[in-house]
């Protein structure tokens, strides 16, 4: 069963839970309180009734009232308010001797009311075949008519029937709010559950293919759903980011590792295809040689950006010396032998960072080849490192005086494969300034170019 389905069916077992229990409070309240008023009603009529009963030791026909009824009852006569009859709310009244003989009104009973004995000012109760019936008894005190009774009584089918109204009432209301509530319930649980059902749509669209384009867009909103709606956008949003940088790295990896896969190819097959002079095999094997470190040195860097990428949350920092660091560094590539070009530092001493190692080192070397590589014949490398202790940052800044950087490339320089000098594609696999950077951002720094056609580049990595 699904969520939608659980919440609508909790829902609505609730609203019948809470509807029956509403129909029970209110047929049990109203049944106490009918039952309160119907022994009130009873009292009510018997008291009454008493003042309509009038002993007379002598009657004359001047004094007798013809709407009345008069009885001889002893040495006298009962006189009987002709009202004593009225049936008031389903209530009949019957006068009674001691012995439970009937002297005067109603006995919808029969025979079996007289089974019940006299109780004075007292609520009974007694069934028939057909009905049951409520009592009440009132004994009457006074001159002339100690000894009899009167007795209310009350079928418990007229008692109740305003009962079975108020029932019935509420029971179609209550129906009618429980039908009402279930609907709107239903709606207001569609719309929570709406953008549980783009997710899911969403999900299902992206794991049947590869397209990670699909997006909720729920828009702006404080509540739980179109946070999570938002949040899953943000993660789809990064998931497509890493994808299209995935499917680009192994494009780009396949297009720079075919070149020279292709050279030592053709290189094989022309060297092959008849007998040649020591001195074109020797040509042939240098080209081979030179397009193998190429490929070894595109395959290495790959490696290491790979193990990089995968060891991001692995790697510890620890508080170290940069700048014995950075010194050591300079020192030992100051001795490469590349166009002549020379080396300079000026290093800040008591630098320290907090960082891993290893992975500074590789950032300072990449940004020093990338100087040597692109830097001219009997050119300088100038670099420098300086604190910052207002801003509590250090800067490491790498000056060449090589070639420099057309404006539109300053962008692209920082993308993996991506070379600035074309006429120079064999001299480098154009990841170190993308590893330099990622490496940068690993440590909370990031890294800015300043260049200029013909005078050269100065790299600066801010941490």
């Amino acid at each position: 069963m699904s969520v939608k389905k659980k919440v609508i069916l909790w829902f609505a077992s609730i609203l019948v839970a809470v509807a029956a229990v509403t129909f029970l409070t209110v047929v049990t309240v109203s049944k106490s309180i009918i039952n309160s008023n119907l022994k009130s009603s009873l009292e009510e009529t018997v008291e009454k009734n008493v003042t309509e009963i009038e002993y007379y030791f002598i009657l004359s026909e001047e004094n007798k009232d013809i709407y009345n009824q008069y009885i001889s009852y002893k040495d006298g006569f009962l006189e009987i308010d002709a009202r004593f009859l009225d049936k008031i709310s389903g209530i009949t009244t019957g006068l009674y001797q001691e012995n439970g003989e009937l002297i005067y009104g109603e006995n919808p009973v029969g025979e079996k009311l007289a089974e019940i004995e006299f109780s004075d000012c007292t609520l009974n109760k007694i069934s028939t075949s057909e009905d049951s019936f409520y009592i009440f008894d009132r004994k009457l005190d006074g001159l002339g008519i100690s000894g009899l009774w009167l007795r209310a009584t009350v079928s418990e089918s007229a008692a109740t029937s305003d009962l079975n109204y108020i029932a019935n009432i509420s029971l179609i209301i209550l129906g009618i709010i429980l039908c009402l509530g279930i609907f709107i319930g239903i709606i207001i649980i569609e719309n929570i559950m709406s953008p549980i059902k783009k997710i899911t749509e969403a999900a299902i669209k992206i794991g049947n293919g590869t397209d990670l384009k699909e997006r909720i867009n729920m828009g702006e909103g404080k509540d739980d759903f179109k946070i999570l709606a938002r949040q899953f956008d943000i993660m789809m949003d990064r998931l497509d980011e890493a994808f299209e940088k995935e499917k680009r790295f192994t494009s780009d990896a396949s297009h720079e590792l075919r070149t020279p896969a292709a050279v030592i190819s053709a290189q094989c097959e022309y060297t092959l295809e008849s007998p040649r002079e020591i001195e074109e095999y020797i040509e042939s094997l240098e080209v081979i040689s030179r397009q193998n470190r190429r490929m070894s040195s595109l395959i290495n860097d790959m490696l290491y950006l790979s193990r990089f990428e995968n060891k991001k949350k692995q790697y510890t920092f620890e508080k170290f010396d940069f700048s014995q660091c950075v010194s050591q560094l300079c020192k030992d590539m100051s001795l490469i032998e590349n166009k002549n070009i020379k080396l300079y530092y000026d290093i800040e001493e008591n630098v320290f960072v907090d960082g891993e190692r290893e992975l500074l080192e590789r950032l300072v070397s990449n940004l020093i080849s990338n100087a040597y590589k692109y830097g001219k014949e009997n050119g300088e490398i100038k670099v420098s490192l300086v604190s910052d202790k207002k801003e509590n940052k250090i800067r490491l800044s790498v000056e060449d005086n090589g070639i420099g950087i057309n404006r539109d490339e300053k962008g692209k320089i920082f993308d993996r494969f991506y070379r600035s000098d074309k006429s120079r594609s064999e001299s480098g696999t154009g990841l170190g300034l993308s590893l330099a950077l990622e490496i940068a951002k690993l440590h909370g720094g990031y890294i800015f170019v300043e260049s200029e056609i013909g005078v050269g580049s100065t790299f600066t990595l801010v941490m």
